[in-house]
């Protein structure tokens, strides 16, 4: 699954800027021991399918439950959601970098482990892959990729449009959605030919069915720059 390592972002542009900054400070400093991981741990994440469709989110607690466990409070709907969820009572850190969400007995509900700065991993026989996030980090990338949704011109550096296409919010894999383009575009961009879509470390990307990829910066809210930079840029603008 491709995802954003929040922490490691650096975008140069003026709005990607201000949501990195929002997912950095929304996310704890890791700790190098079980104490620190679990001090990092208090707070609210969000659990999810790999795609995001079905979330619930959690509060972890520093309040101790007995038997090396700690307390947590669960949103309510949680059990729609994630039916599991309904086993979960308390949680606890195993080794050096597990963090288990576990059920009364303190057996194993599932357990997480960290595979990008701020997002963890556990998967559940039968069910695949869930993911733990720092909620206010899942939020506001939910959000910057909500922004792009819609008709964008493709324009190059003389300000002419040479395409008209859509971004969707239809996924077609796990954070990639679909792209349309309109009748009479270029054959500079009917060439490349994107079929999808991601938001992937500050970057818009748009992906061929060859699975080439051409990758923008943005400039403002509603316009992205081809990178590498140009003399003859393809830029794409919100229409």
């Amino acid at each position: 699954m491709a995802r954003a390592a929040v922490q490691a972002i650096r975008w140069r542009r003026p709005l990607a800027g201000a949501l990195a900054l929002l997912a950095v400070t929304a996310l704890p400093a890791r700790g190098d021991d079980p104490q620190g991981l679990a001090h990092d741990m208090v707070g609210q994440w969000e659990l999810a399918t790999a795609e995001r469709s079905k979330t619930c989110v959690i509060t972890l607690k520093p309040d101790p439950a007995g038997g090396g466990a700690m307390k947590l409070e669960l949103e309510k709907g949680c059990a729609e959601a994630l039916p599991f969820t309904r086993e979960i009572a308390t949680w606890s850190i195993r080794g050096l970098d597990i963090v288990r969400l576990q059920d009364a007995k303190g057996e194993p509900v599932i357990d997480v482990t960290e595979v990008e700065s701020g997002i963890f991993e556990g998967r559940r026989t039968g069910e695949g892959v869930y993911l733990l996030q720092n909620l206010a980090a899942a939020r506001a990338l939910a959000k910057s990729t909500d922004q792009l949704i819609g008709d964008w011109s493709v324009v190059r550096g003389n300000d002419r449009a040479i395409c008209s296409l859509t971004l969707t919010n239809t996924e077609i894999a796990p954070d990639i959605f679909t792209v349309y383009l309109k009748p009479r575009c270029d054959p500079a961009v009917t060439g490349f030919g994107p079929v999808s879509w991601r938001l992937e470390r500050g970057e818009l990307q748009l992906i061929s069915a060859k699975g080439e990829i051409w990758r923008f910066e943005a400039d403002d809210n509603a316009q992205w720059r081809r990178v590498p930079d140009s003399v003859d840029p393809f830029i794409l603008i919100k229409q």
